[in-house]
């Protein structure tokens, strides 16, 4: 039995289920979520109707109102269509709260992914002016890294130079950041660091083409002599080139034998550089500095 028949032909009885609902009375509260919901099931129905007949028909519709607001009702008993338990979660005192906590809960998992979203160390900008300084800021990492190389310094700063032309052909991000990538180690599934895309030039034997690659990105000259020693010992094909008391011109023609570049001229180009005078006098210009390792 439907406990208030009234209300199957008459809907303004929801202004006072309204009014009930906003003194914070409960069952008010889901008995006009209910009716609601019934009145949406009601319009439906009438829209379906109206669609199905016939064009300007003229008819006396009072019987079919009545039965599309028994039959809106009746599928509104019990869990009805869902809508009634959004309207009590709408209307119940504790929404506003709700919401808020919600909103706030939502404030605090964004925050937090903005915060993880941030890289874990900012990159150094390094942009060297010339070569002096270029030989300045690497000699003391290319020192320490030669010691666990077995290797001499001076071949570590070749390459180096080599591969970003004195440090000013640096791998950068689109912002113009440097991706601090002194040997041109590309990033391959065994890297999870940080990875700047940029177009290369590779060889296929004589001949040069241009193509996309990802280099790892690091974020200061430190840490990448560290990944470059790393690269060699975990690499067996370099065991060669540093088992220990190569010259550095020995140490370059190891490595371009071992495959670390696809340029056939790799080594003659590092030991152009070892012989150059701008090398030279890059290490003559720091022999008395103060802030040069000895």
């Amino acid at each position: 039995m439907i406990q208030n028949p009234a209300i199957y032909h008459d809907f303004a009885g929801l202004r006072n289920l309204q009014a009930d609902a906003a003194r914070e009375t409960p069952e008010a509260a889901r008995e006009a979520a209910r009716q609601f919901e019934a009145l949406f099931v009601q319009m439906m129905l009438k829209s379906m109707r109206d669609a199905s007949s016939v064009l300007a028909e003229e008819r006396d519709t009072t019987y079919e109102e009545m039965f599309d607001q028994q039959v809106a009702l009746e599928l509104t008993r019990d869990k009805g269509l869902g809508i009634a338990d959004l309207l009590v979660r709408q209307l119940s005192p504790g929404h506003a709260a709700e919401t808020a906590n919600h909103r706030r809960r939502a404030d605090n998992a964004r925050v937090l992914q903005e915060l993880t979203a941030l890289p874990t160390s900012q990159r150094q900008d390094w942009q060297p002016a010339g070569p002096e300084q270029f030989v300045r800021d690497v000699w003391p990492h290319a020192e320490q890294a030669a010691v666990r190389l077995g290797v001499d310094p001076k071949a570590l700063v070749a390459q180096a130079a080599l591969e970003t032309g004195w440090g000013q052909k640096l791998i950068r991000d689109r912002d113009g950041v440097s991706g601090n990538n002194l040997f041109g180690i590309k990033a391959d599934r065994r890297w999870d660091g940080e990875k700047l895309t940029v177009t290369t030039l590779e060889y296929d034997g004589s001949i040069a083409r241009r193509q996309h690659d990802q280099f790892r990105a690091y974020p200061n000259l430190r840490e990448s002599f560290e990944d470059y020693v790393s690269f060699l010992k975990d690499n067996p094909r370099y065991d060669e080139a540093i088992r220990g008391g190569l010259s550095a011109e020995d140490f370059a023609s190891s490595l371009q034998e071992a495959g670390y570049a696809t340029d056939p001229h790799y080594a003659d180009k590092i030991r152009g550089i070892l012989k150059s005078l701008r090398i030279d006098l890059a290490l003559g210009g720091l022999k008395d500095s103060p802030d040069l390792p000895t």
